[in-house]
């Protein structure tokens, strides 16, 4: 018992209490601000510094003529600083590789110190940021950005990078959807595991497994007091006592980035609790897939969001490799039991997904309420020929299920056209990496060399029109992508990364 309490107090760290969101801090003033649209995009108004203390902008409102918007507008100008627009400088044409590594400083940035009362959160060290309206660091995006630093002779970075997300589990016991105050109700797909993985300080492994760990018990909170067909957070047991993960957020309100399209949304979905949908959206933002039909109830109604009654495909299949990695380090760190644990751990989760998360043609979520995979077809099929947690079986029958999805341009996210962005047509970055790392990995390459020729095919098509490169693309016409609720970025960190490390593919 006294080793297991020494193990505990030396895996887990004193987490810090969580700060207050801008929409928690301001209330009424910052509802009034987002449902009047005083800025086009909600995000401008969340990260946006207050210029003296909350208690004096909010008295100050309280006597506030401010009935119209020119007035409201006034105010917060008055009382805040608003950030900078995003601006792209213009570069020279060069070859697609000169032009991401000339990108990497652009996209560089470094908090050590903030405002007091901005929203940012504090970070050790430089970082890339994906680019456009998305102005601080983002966990799933990152790793996939991180692929195209080492071939830029960027290794420093990844360096830098790998501090800043463990100094985050270190002060908040896990790593937020992005380094804002009002992400810190949820994470993001856990890719922590690779992203420490790039690192190249073997002294640091230690302190990186530790925070592995802290990451791990963050995901399975709950889990251990768990009865058969109940869940808790992100933790689920099956009614066969099977333990998988799901996707979640602490709170039930607004996100405060998109406070008014959510906001709007539960006025007009009066039949539904306004908690339960809340929640739903908020954890399909923990995906990276917001939004998205695999999520919709009905496939094509946001209003339908149902995303804490799946259990996702993508998510166990890297909770998996989390969980081997934490096994290696441990084996590696002479600490034998710990290793045995999450083998363990590692081996009874992939017999789960094997069974639960595989519906006879492809792996798929897994429905909560009808108690079997479901049969929409998704790019997150992948995950488990990524994480190599398929049979050679099963990954052949993915790989063949998968070709529904590959277009002239790449790998489409979903065969549902609904208008969100994490669907027809727009393809991403990162699944199109998956998607080809996982099918070499089973021998499927000429499936795979398809999809990279594809993607690099569409990125290099738009970087000659404009010379950017973009957050998505529309995958069927080989177009810039489109649909979701804000436009299409530049910049941009993980289409940067991917195709930098696929130029470099055989």
């Amino acid at each position: 018992m006294i080793a297991r309490l020494i193990l505990a107090a030396t895996t887990l760290l004193t987490v810090a209490a969580t700060p207050l969101s801008p929409a928690q801090r301001f209330g009424r003033l910052y509802h009034d601000v987002q449902m009047r649209r005083l800025f086009p995009d909600g995000k401008t108004f969340a990260d946006a510094v207050p210029k003296r203390s909350d208690a004096r902008i909010i008295a100050a409102y309280r006597h506030c003529r401010c009935g119209s918007d020119a007035g409201l507008r006034r105010f917060v100008l008055t009382h805040f600083t608003l950030p900078e627009a995003p601006v792209t400088r213009p570069q020279p044409r060069r070859t697609l590789t000169q032009h991401i590594d000339e990108l990497w400083p652009q996209l560089t940035r470094t908090t050590t110190n903030v405002t007091a009362g901005s929203s940012a959160l504090t970070l050790p060290r430089r970082y890339v940021v994906p680019g456009g309206r998305f102005r601080e660091m983002y966990y799933w995006d990152s790793w996939f950005t991180m692929l195209g630093l080492p071939p830029a002779g960027r290794q420093d970075l990844v360096e830098d990078m790998v501090i800043d997300f463990g100094s985050l589990i270190d002060r908040y016991g896990h790593i937020p959807n992005g380094t804002r105050t009002y992400y810190l109700s949820r994470s993001q797909p856990p890719f922590f595991y690779l992203i420490a993985g790039l690192s190249h300080d073997a002294a640091t492994l230690a302190a990186r497994n530790r925070q592995l760990r802290t990451e791990h018990a963050y995901w399975m909170a709950g889990a251990t007091a768990l009865a058969p067909g109940t869940a808790q957070a992100r933790a689920v047991r099956l009614p066969d006592g099977a333990l998988l993960n799901r996707y979640w957020d602490d709170r039930d309100d607004a996100r405060d980035e998109s406070y008014r399209e959510d906001t709007e949304l539960a006025d007009a979905t009066p039949g539904r609790p306004r908690g339960e949908l809340m929640r739903d959206l908020r954890a399909a933002a923990e995906s990276g897939w917001d939004f998205s039909s695999r999520w919709l109830g009905d496939g094509r109604t946001l209003a339908t969001i149902r995303t804490t009654r799946l259990v996702p495909i993508d998510l166990n299949s890297l909770m998996v490799g989390m969980e081997q990695a934490i096994a290696v380090n441990c084996r590696t760190l002479g600490d034998t039991a710990c290793a045995a644990s999450f083998d363990a751990r590692a081996t009874a989760r992939i017999a789960a997904i094997r069974r639960h998360l595989w519906n006879g043609r492809f792996f798929a979520d897994h429905d909560l309420d009808t108690g079997r995979a479901n049969d929409k077809v998704t790019a997150a099929m992948a995950f488990p020929l990524f994480a190599g947690v398929a049979t050679q079986d099963q990954a052949r029958l993915t790989a063949r299920a998968l070709t529904a999805l590959i277009g002239e341009g790449g790998v489409r996210t979903t065969p549902v056209a609904s208008g969100q962005q994490w669907d027809d047509p727009n393809g991403w970055a990162p699944l199109q990496w998956i998607a080809y790392r996982g099918l070499r990995r089973y021998g499927e390459d000429r499936l795979a060399i398809r999809i990279r020729t594809a993607w690099l095919a569409t990125v290099n098509r738009e970087y000659d029109a404009s010379g950017k490169l973009l957050e998505k693309y529309d995958v069927v016409d080989r177009r810039p992508g489109g649909g979701g609720e804000y436009p299409n970025q530049d910049g941009f960190g993980w289409t940067n990364g991917v195709t930098r490390a696929m130029l470099l593919e055989k």
